[in-house]
Protein backbone atom coordinates (compact mmCIF):
# COMPACT_ATOMS: atom_id res chain seq x y z
CA UNK A 1 0.00 0.00 0.00
CA UNK A 2 2.82 2.40 0.92
CA UNK A 3 4.67 1.62 -2.32
CA UNK A 4 1.50 2.28 -4.35
CA UNK A 5 0.98 5.63 -2.59
CA UNK A 6 4.55 6.67 -3.32
CA UNK A 7 4.14 5.70 -6.97
CA UNK A 8 0.95 7.79 -7.20
CA UNK A 9 2.72 10.81 -5.71
CA UNK A 10 5.53 10.44 -8.23
CA UNK A 11 3.10 10.25 -11.16
CA UNK A 12 0.84 13.07 -9.97
CA UNK A 13 2.95 15.97 -11.34
CA UNK A 14 3.12 14.37 -14.79
CA UNK A 15 -0.64 13.70 -14.78
CA UNK A 16 -1.35 17.32 -13.89
CA UNK A 17 0.98 18.54 -16.64
CA UNK A 18 -0.65 16.23 -19.18
CA UNK A 19 -4.14 17.45 -18.28
CA UNK A 20 -3.12 21.11 -18.65
CA UNK A 21 -2.11 21.58 -22.26
CA UNK A 22 -0.38 24.94 -22.76
CA UNK A 23 -2.18 27.27 -25.16
CA UNK A 24 -0.59 28.46 -28.37
CA UNK A 25 -2.80 31.56 -28.26
CA UNK A 26 -4.32 33.32 -25.27
CA UNK A 27 -6.78 36.22 -25.10
CA UNK A 28 -7.47 38.39 -22.08
CA UNK A 29 -10.41 40.81 -21.89
CA UNK A 30 -10.04 43.40 -19.13
CA UNK A 31 -12.57 45.50 -17.23
CA UNK A 32 -11.98 48.33 -19.71
CA UNK A 33 -12.94 46.03 -22.55
CA UNK A 34 -16.00 44.90 -20.62
CA UNK A 35 -17.12 48.52 -20.26
CA UNK A 36 -17.17 48.85 -24.04
CA UNK A 37 -19.07 45.59 -24.37
CA UNK A 38 -21.56 46.88 -21.79
CA UNK A 39 -22.31 49.98 -23.84
CA UNK A 40 -23.03 47.96 -26.96
CA UNK A 41 -24.82 45.27 -24.97
CA UNK A 42 -27.07 47.81 -23.29
CA UNK A 43 -28.30 49.03 -26.66
CA UNK A 44 -29.00 45.44 -27.60
CA UNK A 45 -30.94 44.81 -24.37
CA UNK A 46 -33.03 47.95 -24.95
CA UNK A 47 -33.91 46.73 -28.41
CA UNK A 48 -34.89 43.32 -27.07
CA UNK A 49 -37.06 44.72 -24.27
CA UNK A 50 -38.83 47.02 -26.73
CA UNK A 51 -39.98 43.90 -28.57
CA UNK A 52 -41.60 42.37 -25.50
CA UNK A 53 -45.04 40.91 -26.24
CA UNK A 54 -47.51 40.97 -23.37
CA UNK A 55 -50.67 38.86 -23.43
CA UNK A 56 -54.09 40.50 -23.43
CA UNK A 57 -55.61 41.23 -20.03
CA UNK A 58 -59.37 40.89 -19.56
CA UNK A 59 -61.81 40.33 -16.72
CA UNK A 60 -64.89 41.67 -15.01
CA UNK A 61 -65.81 43.31 -11.75
CA UNK A 62 -69.52 43.28 -11.09
CA UNK A 63 -71.24 44.83 -14.11
CA UNK A 64 -67.96 46.04 -15.53
CA UNK A 65 -66.15 44.10 -18.23
CA UNK A 66 -62.71 45.22 -19.41
CA UNK A 67 -60.18 44.13 -21.98
CA UNK A 68 -56.57 45.36 -22.37
CA UNK A 69 -54.79 44.51 -25.64
CA UNK A 70 -52.08 45.59 -28.10
CA UNK A 71 -49.53 46.31 -25.36
CA UNK A 72 -46.42 47.99 -26.74
CA UNK A 73 -43.26 49.33 -25.10
CA UNK A 74 -42.79 52.96 -26.16
CA UNK A 75 -39.70 53.97 -24.16
CA UNK A 76 -37.05 52.56 -21.84
CA UNK A 77 -34.70 54.28 -19.42
CA UNK A 78 -31.87 51.94 -18.36
CA UNK A 79 -29.49 54.53 -16.97
CA UNK A 80 -28.25 52.52 -13.97
CA UNK A 81 -26.66 49.33 -15.29
CA UNK A 82 -23.49 47.32 -14.65
CA UNK A 83 -21.73 44.45 -16.39
CA UNK A 84 -19.14 42.74 -14.20
CA UNK A 85 -16.94 39.69 -14.08
CA UNK A 86 -17.82 37.10 -11.45
CA UNK A 87 -15.37 34.27 -10.72
CA UNK A 88 -15.10 31.59 -11.92
CA UNK A 89 -17.11 31.52 -15.18
CA UNK A 90 -19.80 34.18 -14.98
CA UNK A 91 -20.79 37.61 -16.23
CA UNK A 92 -23.29 39.57 -14.15
CA UNK A 93 -25.58 42.07 -15.86
CA UNK A 94 -27.46 44.22 -13.34
CA UNK A 95 -30.04 46.93 -14.11
CA UNK A 96 -31.37 49.08 -11.26
CA UNK A 97 -34.20 51.63 -11.02
CA UNK A 98 -35.11 51.42 -14.70
CA UNK A 99 -38.40 52.60 -16.17
CA UNK A 100 -40.52 51.19 -18.99
CA UNK A 101 -43.25 53.22 -20.70
CA UNK A 102 -46.19 51.33 -22.20
CA UNK A 103 -49.17 52.06 -24.38
CA UNK A 104 -52.11 49.70 -24.79
CA UNK A 105 -55.69 49.61 -26.04
CA UNK A 106 -58.64 49.62 -23.63
CA UNK A 107 -62.17 48.32 -24.02
CA UNK A 108 -64.83 48.76 -21.31
CA UNK A 109 -68.44 47.62 -21.17
CA UNK A 110 -70.69 48.87 -18.35
CA UNK A 111 -74.36 48.04 -18.82
CA UNK A 112 -75.14 49.71 -22.13
CA UNK A 113 -72.10 51.97 -22.15
CA UNK A 114 -69.14 50.92 -24.30
CA UNK A 115 -65.82 52.79 -24.19
CA UNK A 116 -62.69 52.28 -26.31
CA UNK A 117 -59.36 54.11 -26.41
CA UNK A 118 -55.71 53.91 -25.34
CA UNK A 119 -53.91 54.06 -22.02
CA UNK A 120 -50.37 55.24 -21.27
CA UNK A 121 -48.66 53.45 -18.40
CA UNK A 122 -45.21 53.41 -16.84
CA UNK A 123 -43.38 50.78 -14.86
CA UNK A 124 -40.89 52.32 -12.43
CA UNK A 125 -38.28 50.83 -10.15
CA UNK A 126 -37.57 48.01 -12.60
CA UNK A 127 -34.79 45.74 -11.37
CA UNK A 128 -33.21 43.06 -13.58
CA UNK A 129 -30.44 40.80 -12.31
CA UNK A 130 -28.95 38.40 -14.87
CA UNK A 131 -26.05 35.96 -14.52
CA UNK A 132 -24.53 34.44 -17.66
CA UNK A 133 -22.40 31.32 -17.38
CA UNK A 134 -19.65 31.01 -19.99
CA UNK A 135 -18.24 27.63 -20.97
CA UNK A 136 -16.52 25.69 -23.76
CA UNK A 137 -18.87 23.63 -25.89
CA UNK A 138 -18.07 20.30 -27.56
CA UNK A 139 -16.62 22.02 -30.63
CA UNK A 140 -14.27 24.10 -28.46
CA UNK A 141 -16.25 27.30 -28.97
CA UNK A 142 -17.07 29.84 -26.26
CA UNK A 143 -20.78 29.77 -25.49
CA UNK A 144 -23.30 31.06 -22.95
CA UNK A 145 -24.15 27.72 -21.42
CA UNK A 146 -26.67 28.86 -18.83
CA UNK A 147 -28.51 31.93 -17.63
CA UNK A 148 -30.30 32.87 -14.44
CA UNK A 149 -32.55 35.91 -14.33
CA UNK A 150 -34.66 37.73 -11.76
CA UNK A 151 -36.88 40.69 -12.69
CA UNK A 152 -39.17 42.82 -10.54
CA UNK A 153 -41.20 46.02 -10.87
CA UNK A 154 -41.60 48.25 -7.82
CA UNK A 155 -44.37 50.55 -9.05
CA UNK A 156 -46.69 50.89 -11.99
CA UNK A 157 -48.91 53.83 -12.93
CA UNK A 158 -51.58 54.21 -15.58
CA UNK A 159 -53.12 57.42 -16.88
CA UNK A 160 -56.81 57.30 -17.75
CA UNK A 161 -58.93 59.71 -19.77
CA UNK A 162 -62.34 59.82 -21.40
CA UNK A 163 -65.96 59.81 -20.25
CA UNK A 164 -65.48 56.74 -18.07
CA UNK A 165 -62.27 57.97 -16.42
CA UNK A 166 -63.76 57.54 -12.91
CA UNK A 167 -64.69 53.97 -13.73
CA UNK A 168 -61.17 53.22 -14.93
CA UNK A 169 -59.72 54.75 -11.81
CA UNK A 170 -61.91 52.41 -9.83
CA UNK A 171 -60.63 49.47 -11.86
CA UNK A 172 -57.05 50.70 -11.99
CA UNK A 173 -55.99 48.45 -9.16
CA UNK A 174 -57.02 45.35 -11.08
CA UNK A 175 -55.63 46.55 -14.42
CA UNK A 176 -52.29 47.89 -13.11
CA UNK A 177 -51.70 44.85 -10.91
CA UNK A 178 -52.38 42.51 -13.82
CA UNK A 179 -50.19 44.47 -16.23
CA UNK A 180 -47.38 44.64 -13.70
CA UNK A 181 -47.47 40.87 -13.30
CA UNK A 182 -47.62 40.13 -17.03
CA UNK A 183 -44.80 42.56 -17.85
CA UNK A 184 -42.46 41.23 -15.15
CA UNK A 185 -43.09 37.69 -16.39
CA UNK A 186 -41.97 38.59 -19.93
CA UNK A 187 -38.65 40.31 -19.15
CA UNK A 188 -36.56 37.25 -18.26
CA UNK A 189 -37.81 35.01 -21.11
CA UNK A 190 -36.98 37.81 -23.55
CA UNK A 191 -33.44 38.17 -22.15
CA UNK A 192 -33.01 34.40 -22.01
CA UNK A 193 -33.76 34.12 -25.73
CA UNK A 194 -31.46 37.06 -26.42
CA UNK A 195 -28.59 35.39 -24.54
CA UNK A 196 -28.89 31.67 -25.26
CA UNK A 197 -30.00 32.04 -28.88
CA UNK A 198 -29.07 35.44 -30.30
CA UNK A 199 -25.78 36.14 -28.50
CA UNK A 200 -24.68 32.54 -29.04
CA UNK A 201 -25.28 33.04 -32.76
CA UNK A 202 -22.85 35.98 -32.51
CA UNK A 203 -20.28 33.75 -30.80
CA UNK A 204 -20.71 31.31 -33.68
CA UNK A 205 -18.93 33.86 -35.89
CA UNK A 206 -15.67 33.33 -33.97
CA UNK A 207 -13.38 31.15 -36.13
CA UNK A 208 -12.64 27.83 -34.43
CA UNK A 209 -11.22 25.61 -37.14
CA UNK A 210 -10.89 27.13 -40.57
CA UNK A 211 -8.56 27.31 -43.55
CA UNK A 212 -5.93 30.04 -43.84
CA UNK A 213 -5.09 29.37 -47.50
CA UNK A 214 -4.97 26.45 -49.93
CA UNK A 215 -2.15 24.81 -47.94
CA UNK A 216 -2.83 25.13 -44.20
CA UNK A 217 -5.60 25.74 -41.66
CA UNK A 218 -5.71 26.77 -38.02
CA UNK A 219 -7.36 25.33 -34.92
CA UNK A 220 -8.63 27.99 -32.51
CA UNK A 221 -10.62 25.62 -30.32
CA UNK A 222 -10.70 26.40 -26.61
CA UNK A 223 -8.66 24.05 -24.44
CA UNK A 224 -10.78 24.63 -21.35
CA UNK A 225 -13.55 26.75 -19.88
CA UNK A 226 -12.78 30.46 -19.53
CA UNK A 227 -11.02 31.66 -16.40
CA UNK A 228 -12.66 34.73 -14.86
CA UNK A 229 -11.46 36.93 -12.03
CA UNK A 230 -13.01 40.15 -10.77
CA UNK A 231 -10.98 42.13 -13.35
CA UNK A 232 -10.21 39.80 -16.28
CA UNK A 233 -11.52 37.05 -18.53
CA UNK A 234 -8.86 34.70 -19.94
CA UNK A 235 -9.38 32.33 -22.87
CA UNK A 236 -6.86 29.59 -23.70
CA UNK A 237 -6.92 28.59 -27.37
CA UNK A 238 -5.11 25.67 -28.97
CA UNK A 239 -3.58 28.01 -31.55
CA UNK A 240 -2.23 25.22 -33.77
CA UNK A 241 -1.86 25.27 -37.54
CA UNK A 242 -2.29 22.08 -39.54
CA UNK A 243 -1.56 21.05 -43.16
CA UNK A 244 -4.71 20.55 -45.22
CA UNK A 245 -3.26 17.35 -46.67
CA UNK A 246 -3.17 15.91 -43.12
CA UNK A 247 -5.82 17.74 -41.11
CA UNK A 248 -5.73 15.26 -38.23
CA UNK A 249 -2.03 15.89 -37.59
CA UNK A 250 -1.19 17.02 -34.05
CA UNK A 251 2.00 18.87 -33.19
CA UNK A 252 2.92 18.52 -29.55
CA UNK A 253 3.36 21.80 -27.71
CA UNK A 254 6.62 22.13 -25.78
CA UNK A 255 6.75 25.93 -25.85
CA UNK A 256 6.53 28.31 -22.94
CA UNK A 257 2.96 29.08 -21.89
CA UNK A 258 2.06 32.74 -22.46
CA UNK A 259 1.50 34.71 -19.26
CA UNK A 260 -0.46 37.96 -19.48
CA UNK A 261 -0.04 40.33 -16.55
CA UNK A 262 -1.12 43.62 -18.10
CA UNK A 263 -4.59 45.11 -17.65
CA UNK A 264 -4.18 48.65 -19.05
CA UNK A 265 -5.69 47.92 -22.49
CA UNK A 266 -9.12 46.54 -23.30
CA UNK A 267 -7.77 43.28 -24.69
CA UNK A 268 -4.48 41.37 -24.86
CA UNK A 269 -3.63 38.57 -27.26
CA UNK A 270 -0.56 36.40 -26.57
CA UNK A 271 1.15 34.03 -29.00
CA UNK A 272 3.76 31.46 -28.02
CA UNK A 273 6.58 30.15 -30.19
CA UNK A 274 4.40 27.08 -30.74
CA UNK A 275 1.85 29.20 -32.62
CA UNK A 276 4.41 30.24 -35.25
CA UNK A 277 6.30 26.92 -35.23
CA UNK A 278 3.12 24.98 -36.03
CA UNK A 279 2.46 27.31 -38.99
CA UNK A 280 5.93 26.74 -40.45
CA UNK A 281 5.77 23.02 -39.67
CA UNK A 282 2.44 22.81 -41.53
CA UNK A 283 3.82 24.59 -44.57
CA UNK A 284 6.79 22.24 -44.50
CA UNK A 285 4.49 19.20 -44.30
CA UNK A 286 2.43 20.61 -47.17
CA UNK A 287 5.60 20.65 -49.28
CA UNK A 288 5.39 24.30 -50.30
CA UNK A 289 8.65 25.58 -48.77
CA UNK A 290 10.43 25.24 -52.09
CA UNK A 291 11.22 28.01 -54.58
CA UNK A 292 12.55 27.36 -58.07
CA UNK A 293 14.21 29.94 -60.34
CA UNK A 294 15.13 29.00 -63.91
CA UNK A 295 16.34 30.77 -67.01
CA UNK A 296 15.36 34.43 -67.08
CA UNK A 297 14.14 34.36 -63.48
CA UNK A 298 17.74 33.89 -62.26
CA UNK A 299 19.26 37.36 -61.64
CA UNK A 300 21.70 38.13 -64.46
CA UNK A 301 24.52 39.28 -62.19
CA UNK A 302 24.36 36.05 -60.22
CA UNK A 303 24.32 33.96 -63.38
CA UNK A 304 27.39 35.73 -64.75
CA UNK A 305 29.23 35.24 -61.46
CA UNK A 306 28.36 31.55 -61.34
CA UNK A 307 29.48 30.97 -64.87
CA UNK A 308 32.71 32.97 -64.51
CA UNK A 309 34.05 31.89 -61.14
CA UNK A 310 33.25 28.87 -59.03
CA UNK A 311 31.67 26.75 -61.76
CA UNK A 312 33.98 27.85 -64.52
CA UNK A 313 35.90 24.59 -64.63
CA UNK A 314 32.69 22.59 -64.47
CA UNK A 315 31.21 24.54 -67.33
CA UNK A 316 34.35 23.88 -69.39
CA UNK A 317 33.90 20.16 -68.90
CA UNK A 318 30.22 20.29 -69.80
CA UNK A 319 29.12 20.26 -73.45
CA UNK A 320 26.07 22.34 -72.48
CA UNK A 321 27.74 25.47 -71.11
CA UNK A 322 25.10 27.65 -72.74
CA UNK A 323 22.20 25.78 -71.14
CA UNK A 324 19.95 27.77 -68.77
CA UNK A 325 20.64 27.69 -65.05
CA UNK A 326 18.14 26.36 -62.54
CA UNK A 327 18.29 27.25 -58.83
CA UNK A 328 16.10 25.23 -56.45
CA UNK A 329 15.90 26.48 -52.87
CA UNK A 330 14.31 23.85 -50.62
CA UNK A 331 13.87 24.05 -46.87
CA UNK A 332 15.33 20.90 -45.33
CA UNK A 333 13.60 21.00 -41.93
CA UNK A 334 10.68 22.89 -40.37
CA UNK A 335 11.84 26.43 -39.52
CA UNK A 336 11.93 27.41 -35.86
CA UNK A 337 10.70 30.60 -34.25
CA UNK A 338 12.62 32.20 -31.37
CA UNK A 339 10.95 34.96 -29.36
CA UNK A 340 13.10 37.03 -27.02
CA UNK A 341 12.51 40.37 -25.31
CA UNK A 342 14.92 41.86 -27.87
CA UNK A 343 12.91 40.64 -30.85
CA UNK A 344 11.55 37.72 -32.87
CA UNK A 345 13.61 35.66 -35.30
CA UNK A 346 13.18 32.58 -37.48
CA UNK A 347 15.94 30.03 -38.10
CA UNK A 348 15.84 28.25 -41.46
CA UNK A 349 17.98 25.41 -42.83
CA UNK A 350 17.80 24.75 -46.56
CA UNK A 351 19.49 23.23 -49.60
CA UNK A 352 20.36 25.19 -52.71
CA UNK A 353 20.72 22.97 -55.76
CA UNK A 354 22.25 24.53 -58.89
CA UNK A 355 21.79 22.73 -62.20
CA UNK A 356 22.12 23.21 -65.92
CA UNK A 357 18.95 22.52 -67.88
CA UNK A 358 19.87 21.69 -71.51
CA UNK A 359 16.90 21.63 -73.91
CA UNK A 360 15.45 18.14 -74.38
CA UNK A 361 18.08 16.61 -72.10
CA UNK A 362 18.20 15.61 -68.44
CA UNK A 363 19.35 18.35 -66.01
CA UNK A 364 23.00 18.38 -65.02
CA UNK A 365 23.47 19.13 -61.33
CA UNK A 366 26.46 21.36 -60.69
CA UNK A 367 26.35 21.67 -56.93
CA UNK A 368 24.21 21.18 -53.87
CA UNK A 369 25.02 23.49 -51.00
CA UNK A 370 23.57 23.82 -47.51
CA UNK A 371 22.26 27.14 -46.24
CA UNK A 372 21.62 28.42 -42.76
CA UNK A 373 19.72 31.66 -42.44
CA UNK A 374 18.26 33.70 -39.64
CA UNK A 375 15.34 35.98 -40.42
CA UNK A 376 14.11 38.82 -38.27
CA UNK A 377 10.33 38.85 -37.93
CA UNK A 378 8.18 41.92 -37.38
CA UNK A 379 4.80 40.85 -36.01
CA UNK A 380 1.94 43.32 -36.21
CA UNK A 381 -1.85 43.40 -36.11
CA UNK A 382 -4.04 45.05 -38.70
CA UNK A 383 -7.78 44.89 -38.10
CA UNK A 384 -8.19 41.30 -36.93
CA UNK A 385 -5.36 39.90 -39.06
CA UNK A 386 -2.03 38.95 -37.49
CA UNK A 387 0.72 39.52 -40.03
CA UNK A 388 4.46 38.85 -40.17
CA UNK A 389 7.08 40.79 -42.15
CA UNK A 390 10.37 38.89 -42.59
CA UNK A 391 13.82 40.29 -43.30
CA UNK A 392 17.11 38.49 -43.85
CA UNK A 393 19.54 39.00 -40.98
CA UNK A 394 22.22 36.31 -41.24
CA UNK A 395 23.22 34.01 -44.08
CA UNK A 396 25.79 31.23 -44.46
CA UNK A 397 26.41 28.62 -47.13
CA UNK A 398 28.70 25.61 -47.10
CA UNK A 399 29.24 22.52 -49.17
CA UNK A 400 27.87 19.16 -48.13
CA UNK A 401 30.64 17.46 -50.06
CA UNK A 402 34.02 18.90 -49.01
CA UNK A 403 35.73 21.65 -47.04
CA UNK A 404 37.55 22.74 -50.20
CA UNK A 405 34.28 23.39 -51.98
CA UNK A 406 33.01 25.26 -48.92
CA UNK A 407 36.03 27.53 -49.19
CA UNK A 408 35.30 28.13 -52.84
CA UNK A 409 31.72 29.05 -51.98
CA UNK A 410 32.90 31.98 -49.88
CA UNK A 411 32.81 34.30 -52.90
CA UNK A 412 29.12 33.44 -53.42
CA UNK A 413 28.02 34.58 -49.95
CA UNK A 414 27.29 38.18 -50.92
CA UNK A 415 25.55 37.57 -54.30
CA UNK A 416 23.40 34.75 -52.90
CA UNK A 417 22.40 36.92 -49.95
CA UNK A 418 21.42 39.62 -52.42
CA UNK A 419 19.44 36.99 -54.35
CA UNK A 420 17.54 36.09 -51.18
CA UNK A 421 16.84 39.70 -50.26
CA UNK A 422 15.72 40.88 -53.69
CA UNK A 423 14.09 37.77 -55.12
CA UNK A 424 13.17 35.22 -52.47
CA UNK A 425 12.11 37.40 -49.52
CA UNK A 426 9.46 39.32 -51.52
CA UNK A 427 7.91 35.99 -52.53
CA UNK A 428 7.82 34.82 -48.91
CA UNK A 429 6.41 38.12 -47.60
CA UNK A 430 3.74 38.08 -50.28
CA UNK A 431 2.58 34.74 -48.89
CA UNK A 432 2.43 36.07 -45.34
CA UNK A 433 0.79 39.35 -46.38
CA UNK A 434 -2.75 38.07 -45.88
CA UNK A 435 -2.07 37.05 -42.29
CA UNK A 436 -4.34 34.97 -40.09
CA UNK A 437 -7.51 36.07 -38.36
CA UNK A 438 -7.61 36.46 -34.57
CA UNK A 439 -10.59 34.69 -32.90
CA UNK A 440 -12.92 37.64 -32.31
CA UNK A 441 -16.63 37.85 -33.20
CA UNK A 442 -17.64 39.54 -36.42
CA UNK A 443 -18.09 43.29 -36.08
CA UNK A 444 -15.39 43.66 -33.42
CA UNK A 445 -11.92 44.95 -34.36
CA UNK A 446 -8.66 46.02 -32.70
CA UNK A 447 -7.33 49.57 -32.54
CA UNK A 448 -4.15 51.17 -31.13
CA UNK A 449 -2.19 47.91 -31.18
CA UNK A 450 1.13 47.58 -29.33
CA UNK A 451 3.35 44.47 -29.67
CA UNK A 452 5.57 43.48 -26.72
CA UNK A 453 8.11 40.64 -26.78
CA UNK A 454 8.75 38.35 -23.84
CA UNK A 455 10.82 35.22 -23.31
CA UNK A 456 9.12 32.56 -25.43
CA UNK A 457 5.99 34.52 -26.37
CA UNK A 458 4.75 37.93 -27.47
CA UNK A 459 1.66 39.92 -26.58
CA UNK A 460 -0.45 42.35 -28.55
CA UNK A 461 -2.24 44.91 -26.41
CA UNK A 462 -5.09 46.78 -28.06
CA UNK A 463 -8.39 48.53 -27.59
CA UNK A 464 -11.64 47.28 -29.07
CA UNK A 465 -13.89 48.91 -31.61
CA UNK A 466 -17.33 47.86 -32.84
CA UNK A 467 -17.34 48.26 -36.62
CA UNK A 468 -20.82 46.70 -36.65
CA UNK A 469 -23.50 46.75 -33.98
CA UNK A 470 -24.54 43.58 -32.20
CA UNK A 471 -27.99 43.84 -33.75
CA UNK A 472 -26.57 44.09 -37.28
CA UNK A 473 -24.41 40.97 -36.88
CA UNK A 474 -27.11 39.01 -35.07
CA UNK A 475 -29.70 39.79 -37.73
CA UNK A 476 -27.22 38.56 -40.34
CA UNK A 477 -26.74 35.24 -38.56
CA UNK A 478 -30.13 34.94 -36.83
CA UNK A 479 -31.12 31.26 -36.64
CA UNK A 480 -33.88 30.36 -39.06
CA UNK A 481 -37.00 29.21 -37.16
CA UNK A 482 -37.82 25.57 -37.76
CA UNK A 483 -41.33 24.60 -38.78
CA UNK A 484 -43.30 22.88 -36.05
CA UNK A 485 -45.53 19.94 -36.67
Amino acid sequence: MAAGSCLLLLLLPSLVTASHSPPGCKIRITSKGLDLVKQEGLRFVEQELQNITVSDLHGNEGQFQYNISQVKVTDLQLAFSDLNFQPQQHLVFNINNASISLRFRRQLLYWFFYDIGSINASADGVHIYTVLQLAKDEAGRLKISNMTCNASIARMHAGFSGTLRKVYEFLSTFIVTGMRFLLSQQICPSLEHASLVLLNSLLDTVPVRNYVDEHIGIDYSLLRDPSITTDTLDLDFKGMFFPRVREDQELENHAVEPVIKETERMVYVAFSEYFFDSAMHSYFQAGVLTIELQGEKVPKDLEVLLRATFFGTIFMLSPSVDAPLRLVLQVSAPPRCIIKPSGTSVSVSAFLNISLVPPDRPPVQLSSMAMETKLSAKVFLQGKALRVQLDLRRFRIYSKQSALESLALFSLQAPLKTLLQLTIMPIINERTKKGVQIPLPEGMDFTREVVTNHAGFLTVGADLHFSKGLREVIEKYRPVPTATA
